[in-house]
């Protein structure tokens, strides 16, 4: 998994009536765009994460000069 600052974190649910979770990327602590994640979530939550294979990472809406 390789991200950016800015990337889109697509998490499914895992259970039956479980809906997914779209939190945006705004730390990559790990090399060269691996985990782990500061993600920040849509209800304002923060936390560091390394996603599992149920997660997808989607490129954010604004170019960064990183890329």
């Amino acid at each position: 998994m390789n991200a950016h600052e800015g990337d889109r974190l697509l998490m499914h649910g895992r259970i039956v009536g479980q809906h997914d979770r779209v939190g945006e990327i705004v730390e990559v602590m790990g090399t060269e765009g691996e985990p782990p994640y500061r993600v920040r979530f849509e209800d304002g939550h923060e936390c560091v994460m390394s996603p599992g294979p149920d997660s997808v990472v989607r490129p954010g809406d604004a170019p960064t000069a990183a890329r």
